[in-house]
């Protein structure tokens, strides 16, 4: 049934963005509890009186939700092939409302283990079956600005999590976070099912209704005919585990895919929002820790509004590419310094002491409007509709194992070396996946899925 007011001739974007920013609601308490271990480690550590947990122990936080991420993406995305999309979305807020629970009432470490793997179920869905959601209710046009929603939603929640950190215990602050999947729920419960899915099902009168409420014209037969030859075409492919690596197309996209992950966690992404208050200690910035974490996160956030624009005219090619290359020079002189602090503890830095807080902001600066937003953009967009589930579900696994290694790796190689030997690392990876994006990521700027698809065959065929 259409909304009133909502028909035209050329139809309406505002269903679309609205069931994009409902959808991504559950992306905002994806950011809150990613970006929890920041403040709350170290102020859990050094609350005696409530806790008696050590930081080797809160050295797992970061590190369980990836795992049971893994463990959980196979079933979710199968799940999304069944049930569909929405109805596997919305089971995300059950996991995370427990896992808020579950740290209000904790008082041991093993309660917030429990509430950490509670986190990695529902991350599974969001970073699973969000983005196939995204990329189907979408025309390329909203797509390619509103589709940035669900990194910039996950960024907000870690910008106020930080905020509220700073004046608030940790249960108060897991009542606060109680609420957002309860309002996710209420909002999302509304929104329509895929029509991709629902033409995967050949349930074409709901697929048509979808379609009408989604774009809001007089007129949808022509649209809803190209999407159902689209689909046919694409179910037409078995979507056989073998299909992912013997189809040169999926294979193509299954390599970006990763590629794209690889790139960006190994740029150190993820580790600066789990230990963005330790980062800025242990690098005795003039500014305080507080103050700093506001002005990183803050800025992010900001920043990634503009780059849902900016991404947009550039392509997400290029804008991957020189991201990358722009996060490299800005960690360069961030980790000299980390060296120096390290190896000299006695020299005199009191005129650098700017250098923690503006590197960052530079990373910040350069990753927003590429490496930041790009592979969760691009997530939706690379694979036909009959590998989609398959293609997401291996992106996801390895996601999570990224996650994992990567929080693990600074934890250890800081712990072992110093501060200044992740840094180092997240350097140079960052500098040679700028080169290798060049050839492994492709452009889908613009693009139907469908015209994705065929770009990616014909790239194979021209190589």
């Amino acid at each position: 049934m259409l909304l009133p007011g909502g028909d035209s001739a050329k139809g309406k974007e505002w269903p679309q963005i609205l069931a994009i920013c409902s959808g991504c609601l559950c992306s905002f308490t994806t950011g809150m509890l990613t970006s929890w271990t920041s403040p709350y480690i170290i102020n859990i550590t050094e609350d005696k009186e409530n806790y008696d947990i050590t930081e080797d122990d809160t050295s797992l936080f970061p590190v369980i939700p990836p795992f049971f991420m893994m463990v959980s993406i196979p079933i979710f995305s199968k799940l999304a092939d069944i049930i569909g999309r929405k109805k596997t979305i919305l089971i995300s807020a059950f996991p995370y409302f427990t896992c808020w629970l579950l740290m209000a009432l904790a008082k041991d470490v093993w309660l917030f283990y429990i509430a950490r793997a509670f986190e990695g179920v529902s991350d599974s869905i969001v970073f699973g079956v969000l983005p196939m959601y995204l990329g189907e209710v979408a025309t390329p046009k909203v797509r390619g600005v509103w589709g940035n929603g669900m990194t910039l939603m996950n960024y907000f929640g870690e910008f106020l999590i930080n905020i509220i950190g700073i004046k608030c215990s940790v249960q108060q602050a897991s009542y606060i976070g109680m609420t957002i999947p309860i309002l996710f729920l209420i909002t999302f419960v509304i929104m329509p099912e895929s029509p991709y899915f629902l033409l995967m099902k050949q349930r074409d009168v709901e697929a048509m209704t979808s379609l009408q409420w989604l774009r809001r014209k007089i007129n949808i037969e022509d649209d809803f005919k190209q999407l159902q030859s689209d689909v046919k075409r694409q179910m037409s492919e078995q979507g056989t585990w073998k299909e992912l690596f013997t189809i040169s197309a999926n294979r193509k996209a299954l390599l970006a895919g990763m590629f794209l992950r690889i790139s960006q966690q190994f740029s150190g992404l993820s580790v600066y929002y789990s230990y963005t208050k330790l980062i800025f200690v242990e690098s005795r910035t003039t500014v305080s820790p507080d103050m700093s974490i506001l002005i990183f996160t803050g800025l992010n956030f900001s920043l990634n509004i503009v780059a849902s624009y900016t991404s947009h005219f550039l392509g997400r090619k290029k804008s991957q590419i020189y991201s990358l290359l722009l996060c490299s020079f800005a960690l360069a002189p961030f980790t000299a310094y980390l060296y120096i602090l390290h190896f000299h503890p006695d020299a005199d830095l009191s005129n650098w002491r700017w250098v923690p807080l503006a590197c960052m902001s530079g990373y910040i600066i350069f990753s927003a409007f590429g490496v930041a937003i790009i592979p969760s953009l691009m997530l939706g967009e690379l694979f036909s509709a009959s590998i989609k589930a398959k293609g997401l579900t291996v992106l996801i696994m390895q996601l999570g194992a990224l996650l994992f290694s990567v929080n693990y790796l600074f934890y250890y190689l800081k712990s072992t070396y110093g501060m200044y030997a992740p840094f180092m690392l997240f350097t140079i990876c960052s500098l040679v996946s700028s080169g290798l994006a060049v050839y492994l990521v492709p452009e889908t700027e613009g693009k139907t899925l469908e015209e994705i698809q065929q770009g990616l065959k014909k790239n194979k065929e021209n190589s």
